[in-house]
């Protein structure tokens, strides 16, 4: 293939890195060409005979899981100085929300909506990791979910395509920076592509069937999102989509990635996805499926070896052809020059900033501050005023638990470095306020009543009680679904006891995914939602809890009631009978022997009304804000032309806040049925105290467009609803048309 034509067909990899990579493909032999499609697991800090010999021999392209930095420096010196070409290695680490310096787990991140703190995070993510030699990641995670059973909905930015997409953006540059040769820089992997977030009843590695339709308008648009921002390297999902598991999903990997959308990046597979292929039962031996996924498209085999054992065979069989195993190691080295590696493959620690700095801790702290939600505050009851208070109960298991907090995928995170709320809250009070400290329980899944006593003289000599509550992080993260959401183990009880006092309770959850709260709303004050917060998670909340901060994040995920309304998300369909507060009728209010046709006739549970807990986008403040109705500059929006939406917002209080505006749009009538609402915008805005500030949005032709029958982009005429508010729940709308 002629430089020319690679340089075409590699738009987001320079010329220079392309034309060396060329260069270099043509001196290759095939055994060498063959090791570039390999990456091979790390050795525990070891380097074995059989793994020197394979570096030598050009047989491995990447090792996973290697963060001693004088290993990485030994494998990478065996590869420049003792393999025949000279190829530096990849060095791969599932660095997701921290390296040393862990910030909240990226579905919590995603409640902050704020791009700056995603990418931030990322950046500092980036920078410890590439001090240790670690030169690519295994994030973003771009799975659209709504089912918070699933233990990897941890991981996910949440339910909607467009935070997901503009977060996952910003995630990417973090970890790219603006030039991928920058020893600060690492590589960025956009997973799981496609679909792992829909898989049947939120169990990890199974089947999702999506259709097409669903697939384009919603789970696949933060993946070409990062695909145009140049995100270096896309990942195949475990699961089975439509009966052709990712890993050998032609359709997938070539029609859509690569011929739609032009990507020229390369695509590893998940941990053993390849030779899954034949459990799936989609390929008869490890053969086949070695086969299948080369096909489709896969680059890079992840830890299993069936390219490594079948590729040979297999082209000499013309089941494959020479031609793109050539076009996959191009994309492979291409990426390596330009991460810089063949001009210096080595790290040198002296280079970077320590670990855990106190700028890296300064960026969680924030991070931590935006991330809570502040889901119930009766009666004010926050924030606290500490130079008032004398005694206060801390309870709860995960009160003064460093590691617990961190949450999952935190391989590298570091339990000393953790500030804990016990920790925090007790630096933060006057030195004569008492505190009064009692786990209740063990763990939290500890269902034994033994602590609960001491809990309860714990609150009774408190005026107030801060209860910390949630899940471990291993209850949360891959292989750790959930078919029961409520506080686990004897959590529930617990509050039961410490409410019978009497006492207010402020209640911190820190959790990986949405729990259900039901059974404990009426018995606490006040609930802030943390998420795993990370390393700096106790001064983070401590701050907001006395109001040295104030409460800003926003849910990026519905809150069901029960488990029973599971999936529930706010741009679900209509439907032909919708329910609403008129026709709902709950079981208990049914007459005995009713007839049959006295319920309403709606779409909706009997045992539950048919709303969430908490709906998408919700969040309090201590501020009072007062949304104004929309306003449009125009009720016509021509093709070529744009208006704006625009609202007031008055900040009726004596607090500085910031407020997370949200901007919602309906096609209201469609070739094919559209959400009740789509979320097109947000903004992220300080709003002084007793002071109001106008919000506006442009509102262009191509916010309007979806997928149709066709499963090919339309733009239809018609009469469009517009939300401007502070959640997806808002009512007020205005309307326009859109017209030739």
């Amino acid at each position: 293939m002629p430089t020319s034509s690679l340089n075409q067909a590699h738009s987001n990899i320079s010329h220079v890195a392309l034309s060396r990579a060329t260069e270099l493909l043509h001196t290759m032999s095939l055994d060498e060409k063959l090791g570039q499609l390999n990456q091979v697991s790390g050795e525990g800090g070891n380097i074995s005979a059989a793994r020197v010999c394979a570096i030598q021999e050009g047989r491995v392209s990447s090792v996973l899981n290697e963060v001693d930095t004088n290993i990485v420096n030994e494998l990478q010196r065996i590869a420049i100085e003792e393999s025949r070409l000279g190829i530096p290695l990849l060095i791969g680490r599932d660095v997701i929300h921290g390296f040393k310096t862990i910030f909240p787990i990226p579905l919590g991140q995603a409640a902050s909506w704020c791009e700056d703190v995603v990418k931030q995070g990322a950046r500092v993510a980036a920078i410890e990791a590439a001090s240790q030699g670690v030169n690519w990641t295994f994030a973003p995670m771009l799975d659209i979910t709504r089912d918070p059973r699933w233990g990897r909905i941890a991981e996910c930015l949440g339910e909607d395509p467009y935070l997901c997409s503009r977060l996952g953006v910003a995630m990417v540059a973090g970890f790219q920076s603006n030039d991928l040769s920058n020893k600060t820089s690492i590589a960025a992997c956009a997973k799981h592509f496609a679909g792992y977030g829909y898989t049947e009843s939120g169990r990890d590695y199974n089947f999702a069937n999506i259709s097409e339709n669903e697939l384009r308008n919603t789970v696949l648009p933060p993946f070409k999102a990062v695909a145009e921002a140049g995100v270096a390297t896309f990942m195949s999902s475990f699961s089975d989509l439509n009966g052709v598991p990712a890993s050998g999903n032609k359709w997938l990997m070539q029609n859509v990635l690569r011929d739609e959308w032009q990507y020229k990046g390369f695509v590893v597979s998940d941990w053993a996805s390849i030779p899954e292929l034949q459990v799936h039962g989609i390929a008869e031996d490890h053969k086949h499926c070695a086969e299948l996924s080369l096909n489709a498209g896969i680059d890079m085999e992840m830890a299993s070896e069936c390219y490594a054992h079948h590729l040979p065979e297999l082209l000499e069989q013309q089941k494959i052809k020479l031609a793109q195993i050539d076009a996959m190691v191009l994309r492979i080295v291409a990426l390596k020059y330009e991460l810089g590696l063949f001009d210096n493959p080595f790290t040198d620690v002296n280079d970077f900033l320590p670990l855990v700095n106190k700028e890296h801790l300064a960026q969680a702290k924030n991070a931590v501050i935006k991330s809570c939600v502040l889901l119930q505050n009766k009666h004010d009851v926050l924030p606290l005023n500490k130079d008032e208070l004398n005694n206060i109960a801390i309870i709860g298991p995960l009160a003064d638990d460093g590691y617990e907090q961190l949450g999952t995928w935190i391989f590298d995170g570091d339990e000393q470095h953790s500030v804990t709320c016990l920790s925090a809250i007790s630096g933060a009070v006057n030195n004569t306020t008492q505190i009064h400290f009692a786990k209740g329980l063990n763990t939290s899944r500890d269902h034994d009543h033994a602590l609960f006593n001491e809990a309860k003289e714990a609150a009774s000599k408190s005026e107030k009680v801060i209860m910390v509550l949630g899940e471990e992080s291993i209850l949360s993260g891959e292989a750790h679904s959930r078919t029961n959401l409520n506080l686990p183990g004897a959590q529930i009880a617990l509050i039961d006891q410490i409410a019978s006092i009497g006492k207010s309770i402020i209640l911190i959850v820190m959790a990986g995914r949405p729990l259900t709260l039901a059974p404990i709303l009426d018995k606490v004050d006040a609930v802030l939602y943390a998420w795993h917060p990370g390393t700096m998670g106790g001064e983070a909340i401590s701050d907001l809890i006395f109001g040295d901060a104030v409460p800003s994040g926003k849910l990026p995920v519905t809150f069901p009631r029960v488990v029973g309304q599971i999936p529930i998300y706010y741009g679900q369909k209509h439907g032909g009978r919708p329910a609403t507060e008129h026709t709902y009728v709950h079981q208990d209010d049914i007459e005995v022997r009713a007839a049959q046709t006295s319920l309403g006739m709606v779409s909706t549970h009997l045992d539950t009304h048919f709303t969430p807990q908490f709906p998408f986008g919700f969040g309090l403040s201590y501020a009072d804000f007062e949304y104004s109705g929309v306003h449009l500059s125009n009720n016509n929006l021509r093709r070529n032309e744009s208006i704006t939406a625009t609202v007031t917002i008055t900040n009726n209080s004596h607090f500085d806040a910031q407020e997370i505006v949200q901007f919602y749009i309906r096609d209201k009538v469609a070739s094919t049925t559209r959400p009740v609402k789509e979320l097109k915008g947000f903004r992220r805005i300080l709003i002084s105290a007793n002071t109001s500030q106008e919000v506006s949005f442009e509102i262009t032709p191509k916010d309007l467009g979806f997928y149709g029958l066709q499963n090919t982009l339309e733009l239809e005429n018609g009469e469009f609803h517009v939300w401007i508010g502070a959640n997806s729940s808002v009512q007020d709308f205005g309307v326009f048309v859109l017209t030739d």
